[in-house]
């Protein structure tokens, strides 16, 4: 497959490729079928479960990436089986202890601000998977590290005109949102240069969303970056 293509249909982009199932077909017990405007948080609200519990029991690598139709486990794995006729029933699993997170990863690479606005919105992880950065359109946006531009366009509606810039192997940074882009795919590009003009393409207002990608990790940019 080709990296562009690659790049737009993984969790990157939160972009699913696989066709839901059909929305009306009836939801077996323990199961939720995904209604249009439901997000993750919603619905482990609603059945009193944990994003997290939801995430592991349906294998979902992005908790935002859920689709009109999809069926969600919403009960652990034990109390949804059946017992096989003649057979008594496993006896249920104890809940899984929550974990502490895990300490910020090493990164290879120095990190500097990508646009200067002040900070409106912090990471967490599940809604916001990076920092909104405040500005007027039209504001530089900067690459926050030498690297190689590997996707730039508007094939993500919610992101607007991105641009993803390749540090190393495992190391990716992505700026959305933009009025214009400056770099193109295939692109090296140098620490600080201006890769785009910021905007509000795919947003209610104009501001940088800004991620950091190790690996198949979304991590908290501003663990990395210099303090202001």
């Amino acid at each position: 497959m080709h990296f562009r293509s690659l790049i737009i249909c993984s969790s990157l982009l939160l972009a699913a490729c696989a066709t839901p199932p059909a929305a009306d077909a009836p939801a077996p017990a323990g199961f939720y079928r995904v209604q249009a405007g439901d997000t993750l948080y919603r619905i482990a609200r609603k059945y009193k479960q944990s994003v997290a519990s939801l995430s592991r029991w349906n294998q979902l690598a992005d908790a935002s990436n859920i689709q009109k139709g999809q069926l969600l486990r919403v009960q652990p794995p034990s109390q949804t089986a059946k017992p096989q006729a003649g057979k008594p029933a496993a006896t249920p699993a104890k809940p899984a202890e929550s974990k502490p997170a895990p300490p910020p990863a090493k990164l290879d690479i120095k990190l500097q601000w990508p646009a200067d606005g002040a900070l409106i919105a912090k990471f967490d992880g599940n809604r916001n998977k990076g920092l909104d950065i405040a500005g007027k359109e039209g504001d530089p946006v900067r690459a926050a590290a030498s690297g190689k531009v590997v996707y730039a366009g508007k094939g993500i509606r919610a992101y607007g005109n991105l641009i993803i810039v390749k540090h190393n192997d495992s190391t990716l940074t992505v700026y959305a949102h933009n009025q214009k882009l400056l770099a193109q795919e295939g692109q090296q590009v140098s620490a600080g240069q201006q890769i785009a003009a910021m905007g509000d393409s795919g947003a209610d207002r104009v501001k940088l969303h800004f991620e950091l990608r190790l690996g198949t990790r979304v991590v908290d940019p501003a663990a990395y970056l210099p303090a202001r």
